[in-house]
């Protein structure tokens, strides 16, 4: 239990365990603590983003949404790890495919996260860093996938803070560098926890093939994406 709060979290006493699942949308949070944890009590109900902490398989385990974009991300990161000692945080999200080989429902594990975002320039860094995920993590999520028989690709994405880009050429220039992906908060998450010396990952479920133009439905999104989420609840 915890008396401690922040502007954007209360948990008003419930627990937030060390190890926290990080969808964008609250209500995946929601779908994934009434689907997959033991006892779900719910920590967070600040500006409805919605927060759990339960157990899976024994193990307590939160999970929480974060909104979009690297600014939503980077701050309930922060209070995660500094305010209330989360130490693996996995987000778990929907990305759209840069890559013809990588497909709709494919799983993708952020190796790396490339950014247009100018949220690394705070850290005073004299060069280019690139945000990594925690290799640890990244390691046994690979596995997990592999022993699913999940067609999980592994390497670097693209977090953009560019949803509607006004020039249709740029996703095109990154996948020529062989950027796997696009989504909007891993290079934010991973800088904040390398910056803390926690760890951090990005699994995430294919929901837009943009060489193709397919794409899943929101309702598919909020809830089909099960493999994704049964990894990550086997880290930490």
């Amino acid at each position: 239990m915890t008396d401690l709060s922040t502007p954007h979290i209360d948990p008003q006493g419930e627990t937030i365990a060390e190890t926290i699942l990080l969808p964008g949308d609250p209500l995946r949070a929601k779908f994934i603590a009434e689907t997959y944890l033991d006892n779900p009590r719910c920590f967070n109900r600040v500006r409805n983003m919605l927060g759990y902490t339960g157990t899976y398989r024994g193990r307590e385990i939160s999970v929480m949404g974060t909104g979009m974009g690297i600014p939503s991300i980077s701050l309930y990161s922060h209070e995660l790890i500094h305010t209330f000692g989360v130490r693996n945080l996995i987000r778990v999200g929907s990305c759209g495919s840069m890559q013809e080989h990588v497909d709709l429902y494919d799983v993708v594990i952020a190796q790396g996260a490339s950014t247009d975002s100018n949220y690394l320039s705070q850290f005073g860094i004299p060069g280019t860093w690139a945000p990594l995920s925690s290799y640890r993590l990244l390691e046994h999520a690979k596995h997990l996938a592999d022993e699913r028989g999940a067609t999980a690709h592994v390497g670097n994405i693209l977090s953009s803070d560019i949803f509607y880009n006004a020039d249709d050429q740029t996703l095109g220039k990154w996948a020529r560098m062989g950027v796997l992906a696009v989504e909007m908060e891993s290079a934010g998450l991973f800088a904040n926890a390398a910056a803390a010396g926690v760890d951090a990952l990005g699994i995430f479920t294919v929901s837009d093939h943009i060489p193709s133009g397919r794409r899943t439905t929101p309702a598919e999104r909020e809830t089909a994406f099960t493999t994704m989420i049964e990894i990550a609840l086997e880290l930490g």
